[in-house]
């Protein structure tokens, strides 16, 4: 597709809380730089990983401003700007644009369950009011919503609809898509436990919550898989699969926001309706970090 927006591994960044449930900016940036400085390819905002279904709208831009700043162009920040309120997506999108985001995020309406032809006229009207790159974002068990190889071939028919970050779980159909979208769409890995099929089959990557904990071993499994070394891009991905199930072993961003704090980051609890982790969940989590050495 000539330039893509990111090759590699995408951190769906967490947002750090403070105990009183607003943003830990200093923690943020913190993250930030532990990001970059091991080999994070780019940087996913106010995702479903940064807690955005809970954030206001002041809160989701300056968040995203934030990023830009902090970020500085060192990678591309990529700002999540979905909603099921067709609007308000663009108008979030046009904002994201104007504070210096590289692309968008745009999870499929949820809730609504909107058809084929409804996502068709959702995506082109938000398309049509931005010059960034979109990414569509299929994650049909949480939003009841599921693009169609059908549907994503009309929809990359669009100059800013780019790529797309696939978790649907179905790899038949993404080879369908494939199939009929060619080179009019990258395609990305909303998984991590595919980061690998994915990326073999000709992904560019994953956007991901392990590379919280992980940047650079989930960066090194994507870069062995682009350059065609699926032999040890799978054996990463074996490795580190118990631990990757081990972060959704409660509803996202609970695990990995509790790893983040037993790896030494402050990164608060979760906004309600989100509740901690049960003790036995917790001390699972801690044991499966104890397991591969990255706490002791």
């Amino acid at each position: 597709m000539g330039n893509p927006i990111f090759t590699g591994s995408a951190v769906a960044i967490v947002t750090p809380m403070n105990s009183d449930g607003s943003v830990n900016y200093d923690e943020y940036g913190r993250i930030i730089d532990f990001q970059i400085n091991n080999g994070t390819d780019a940087i996913v905002a106010c995702g479903t990983t940064g807690e955005s279904a809970t954030l206001s709208k002041e809160e989701h831009c300056k968040v995203i401003e934030y990023t830009v700043n902090k970020v500085a162009k060192r990678v591309p920040v990529i700002a999540g700007a979905g909603s099921n309120d067709t609007l308000f997506a663009a108008e979030l999108s046009a904002e994201a644009q104007q504070l210096g985001a590289d692309a968008i995020l745009s999870v499929t309406p949820y809730y609504n369950k909107t058809s084929p032809s409804g996502l068709i006229r959702h995506y082109t009207y938000i398309a049509d009011r931005i010059s960034i790159p979109m990414i569509l974002y299929n994650v049909p068990s949480r939003t009841g919503c599921n693009i169609k190889p059908e549907t994503y071939a009309e929809l990359s028919k669009h100059p800013n609809i780019k790529a797309t970050k696939e978790a649907n779980g179905d790899i038949s159909a993404l080879v369908r898509t494939m199939a009929l979208c060619g080179d009019n769409l990258d395609v990305y890995s909303g998984e991590d436990a595919q980061a690998y099929t994915i990326t073999a089959m000709g992904g560019l990557g994953v956007i991901s919550v392990f590379a919280n904990i992980c940047p650079r071993e989930s960066h090194e499994l994507i870069k062995m898989a682009l350059e065609g070394n699926f032999r040890g891009s799978f054996a990463m991905q074996k490795h580190y699969i118990e631990l990757m199930d081990m972060l959704f072993s409660d509803v996202n961003p609970i695990p990995v926001k509790a790893a983040m704090n037993l790896l030494g980051f402050n990164c608060g609890p979760c906004r309600m309706p989100l509740a901690p982790m049960s003790e036995s969940g917790f001390n699972k989590l801690r044991e499966c970090l104890v397991k591969y050495g990255i706490i002791k």
